[in-house]
């Protein structure tokens, strides 16, 4: 995230759970399956087996939904996609030099379908030509591109299972966020909404079954008051997004309605082997170093352990690597030959929070079979839930930030008791998180594998889906309320879980 406005508001973590039961958690091998010697009682083989009717109707159904699957492979899968004006979307990139930072730099980063410049592997750290100088905003444009060449569109919008709203909000904001009244900043956002709900698709379940991805964090367009100094605009405040599915880099895990999915990376690969190629040489890659941190140190951000970590970093010099980053354009960090190549070095890749909760980095450190160890909930766990797995021991380290700030632990310590055999094991789930965190080239289509835009699509659908399933049945309660979505979404309702007391609110809300 780049620096500006700090959108930081949960609380620190507490320090409730012990060092010694957080650790042995997260390094613990699972025990052993056993198994009872008996035998279970099998039925007769040729005795006929009883079935119920309401099994056999059950049968029929589903036998139903097959053939109609047969039939039409797209069934349930189609998404109409809404022609917006060019104000909302094309706009931007044809007149790419009204936006912000630098204006060189953001027209370059628009070429090649949101992708950016090709990369010229003079380093032999690539494997392939399906690398980009991806800007980790461009999320927005690749969807949409994606988008157009998904093979369930429908120009009908009554076969539609979705409607795909494709608005370039973080385009359009960029270019306010630093200056300018609230007036202008939600000028589009307020148009957007208008001109939807004047749409016949609109009426059918008022907005329910609308979704877009943005390019930037939710925080940028979640401004509650009608302050000028205040940060953003309102658009995912406004009564109409309520109802509308909204994907973004970084969500606010509270909100029923905004779903985080990965950053753009480097890599946007046109098959399946350019995938396995890239995985294979990563496995093989030897690694120098334990673990290693890119990124700046942030004094002014209050709370912040950048500077522990560095501090730790260096006097681990022989376990681990620094790449030290500043805003320059010049700076290695900006480099991706120089960014791959030390992750690729890397056991494990240290992933604080910066200016926002999360960081591309973590996904450039699954990219490269980094194991990504993370020290606030928000950086991951409460996010990427449709993308990454929910036992987050299988592919991370978690180390509160608070025994950092407290110097209670050494992170070199802690990597290195981490089991041989544990490390491997976690490096294999890295590998194969792969596909399912890159987005391949619009241009083509993988074969077998699910990228990370097939992830969401799909999860949008089921999303979708049962907002229908719960309006037939009379179910949908239209609570919009902002809190412990999260939580139902990994745990079902509970009254209490033990994340909650890292969290801002008593029941776990943010």
């Amino acid at each position: 995230m780049e620096a500006g406005k700090n959108p930081i508001g949960w609380h620190k973590f507490s320090a409730f759970l012990g060092v010694n039961n957080l650790f042995t958690s997260i390094i613990n091998y699972t025990k052993p399956v056993t198994f009872d010697d008996s035998l279970p009682n099998f039925p007769n083989p040729n005795e006929p087996i009883a079935v119920s009717p309401a099994f056999e109707d059950l049968s029929t159904d589903i036998s139903a939904q097959r053939t109609r699957e047969f039939l039409d492979p797209c069934l349930g899968k189609y998404i109409y996609i809404h022609n917006l004006p060019s104000q909302f979307n094309d706009y931007f990139v044809k007149n790419c030099e009204i936006l912000c930072c630098p204006k060189k730099k953001i027209c370059e980063s628009l070429s090649n379908l949101g992708l950016g410049p090709q990369i010229q592997n003079t380093e032999d750290v690539f494997t392939n030509s399906s690398w980009y100088l991806t800007n980790q905003f461009m999320l927005e444009v690749i969807f949409h591109q994606k988008m157009k060449r998904y093979e369930c569109l429908t120009t009908n919008s009554s076969l539609a299972s979705a409607i795909y709203v494709p608005f370039y909000a973080g385009l359009d904001i960029a270019r306010y966020l630093w200056d300018f009244n609230i007036s202008i900043r939600d000028w589009n956002s307020m148009d957007l909404v208008k001109w939807l709900s004047e749409q016949p698709e609109w009426k059918s379940m008022m907005g329910l079954d609308h979704f877009l991805a943005v390019g930037r964090i939710s925080w940028d367009f979640r401004r509650k008051t009608d302050v000028d100094s205040d940060w953003g605009t309102k658009l995912m405040f406004l009564p109409e997004s309520r109802n509308m599915t909204f994907l973004a880099i970084e969500s606010s895990p509270s909100s029923k309605n905004n779903i985080a999915i990965p950053y753009p990376t480097y890599f946007h690969p046109s098959s399946d082997n350019e995938i396995l190629e890239w995985q294979n040489k990563v496995r093989a890659h030897k690694r120098e170093y334990l673990f290693s941190f890119a990124g700046a140190p942030r004094p002014d951000l209050n709370g912040s352990i950048r500077g522990d970590i560095i501090e730790q970093c260096r006097s681990s010099s022989s376990n681990c690597k620094l790449l030290e980053c500043d805003l320059s354009t010049t700076s290695n960090c900006q480099n991706p030959s120089f960014v791959m190549k030390l992750l690729q070095s890397s056991h494990f890749c240290l992933q604080p929070i910066g200016d926002s909760y999360t960081r591309r980095s973590t996904f450039d450190s699954i990219l490269a079979g980094c194991i990504p160890v993370f020290f606030h909930l928000g950086s991951s766990y409460v996010e990427y839930l449709w993308h990454l797995p929910s036992n987050y021991s299988k592919y991370s380290v978690f180390i509160p930030e608070e025994y950092v700030k407290s110097k209670k632990v050494s992170i070199e310590k802690i990597l290195l008791s981490i089991p041989k055999e544990r490390v491997e094991a976690m490096r294999e789930e890295i590998l194969r998180l792969i596909p399912s965190v890159i987005y391949s080239n619009p241009m083509s289509r993988l074969e077998t594998l699910e990228d990370a835009f097939d992830i969401a699509v799909k999860g949008v659908l089921n999303r979708i889906e049962t907002l229908r399933s719960e309006i037939r049945e009379g179910s949908y309660s239209g609570d919009t309320s902002q809190d412990k979505a999260w939580k139902e979404y990994l745990l079902g309702p509970l009254d209490y879980h033990e994340w909650d007391g890292f969290l801002s609110g008593t029941d776990g809300s943010l």
